[in-house]
């Protein structure tokens, strides 16, 4: 009656956490600090409230699945911009396809372009692991073996390619990259994405850049697939995903895009037909000025990077403290995650989330993330030094 597959997912890692919680109470006498979830507290920009609330006749007709001209364009200038694209490269009818919100996409990426079978075996959709657990539940529905990777300190937070068996890139549909990474905020770097661009056209799959967190960095912008895959003067086998909840703190929103390969493209906006609802016309207008604007996404970094100087004054070099590169999360090693996120919100009132919800635990029984907390920066830097305050005094009594 149900498909195995997608019934052996396991719960999704908020679930996980509320069964984890449910029999502890926050600390009496605090107010409670949620770092569970990498929801922004900011605020969509004025321009985007104005928009919204003035688009309300356009809820009396169905939006277009492929999305607004306007926004499309600029989606199109946004990237050429961003990322020195070629003038021209993006063509905005084929190779730009607004989601309502990345998960949406990430989660129909597979569906779209995993084969039957792929050089005489099972394809496999490659993770990096920790991961992002959307592109496991899209392999798995496209009924791929989703192929944890390892990524950890010890690879920069990144997975090692050089060490990818060929056997298993024959059979390699999708390769998802998350840069910067989250949970760990670790940058590709354009050497890194070249050769993840090679071996997707050398093995023919497809390279699925992740980027919604590529405008959240503390110094240097990330380079992005694109970007790279430019230089070679061809776009072929390579998408990226970009979102407005991060970029723009409007998570509400549920609005962002898949933009590359016009092959890769053209499955995906033909799957969509079938499956999506378009983009309420209010939201794409909303969009479409966001991404034309910079100085909210400016006012955005200078608050992140006020935050991540508020807590780390507090925690120094405790618990593996490191500022990431990119990204509003924390990656702390407490040796025991779930018994940590019990302990700190039991004692300081901090929700935070267990690493091992984060990481799929192997057939020897190890789950690289157990021993982490991942903390979303997401409240404004006194309630961040706050919860550090509390977190670090709750972690070390």
């Amino acid at each position: 009656m149900l498909n195995d597959a997608v019934a052996g997912l396991g719960d999704y890692p908020f679930p996980r956490l509320a069964a984890l919680l449910k029999d502890v109470a926050p600390a009496p006498g605090l107010d409670p600090i949620d770092l569970a979830v990498g929801e922004p507290k900011d605020g969509a920009p004025a321009m985007a409230r104005d928009m919204l609330a003035g688009g309300f006749d356009g809820y009396g007709k169905y939006p277009p699945v492929p999305g607004t001209p306007e926004l499309r364009r600029a989606i199109a200038d946004w990237l050429t911009r961003r990322y020195a694209l070629p003038a021209g490269m993006l063509n905005t009818d084929a190779q730009i396809a607004p989601l309502s919100g990345t998960r949406e996409g990430l989660f129909m990426l597979p569906l779209a372009v995993v084969p039957e079978r792929k050089a005489g075996a099972r394809p496999a959709v490659l993770m990096p692991n920790p991961f992002y657990q959307v592109y496991k539940g899209g392999a798995v529905a496209a009924r791929a073996e989703p192929v944890m990777l390892p990524a950890t300190a010890a690879t920069g937070f990144l997975p090692d390619l050089d060490t990818l068996d060929p056997v298993l890139l024959a059979r390699t549909a999708l390769l998802y990259v998350c840069s910067p990474s989250n949970p760990q905020g670790a940058v590709a770097s354009r050497d890194y994405l070249a050769k993840a661009i090679a071996l997707a056209r050398a093995h023919d799959f497809v390279l699925a850049v992740d980027e919604c967190y590529a405008e959240v960095y503390d110094t240097t912008p990330p380079p992005g697939g694109l970007e790279v895959a430019a230089a070679t003067g061809s776009l072929a086998n390579v998408v990226v995903f970009h979102s407005l909840s991060k970029r723009s703190s409007a998570p509400g929103l549920r609005s962002g895009f898949v933009a590359g390969c016009p092959t890769v493209m053209a499955a995906v906006r033909n799957l969509r037909n079938y499956s999506a609802s378009g983009t309420p016309a209010a939201i794409m207008t909303a969009a479409t000025a966001l991404w034309r604007d910079e100085s909210h996404v400016e006012a955005m970094r200078a608050r992140y990077r006020a935050r991540f100087e508020a807590v780390g004054r507090i925690l120094g070099n405790r618990f593996g403290y490191y500022r990431p590169a990119g990204g509003f999360f924390l990656w702390l090693d407490v040796g025991d995650g779930e018994a940590a996120t019990r302990r700190l919100w039991s004692t300081a009132a901090v929700r935070v989330l267990p690493g091992a919800y984060l990481s799929h635990t192997g057939p020897e029984g190890i789950n690289l993330g157990a021993a982490y907390v991942r903390l979303a920066l997401v409240h404004d830097a006194p309630v961040m030094a706050e919860a550090a305050r509390r977190g670090a005094a709750a972690l070390t009594d």
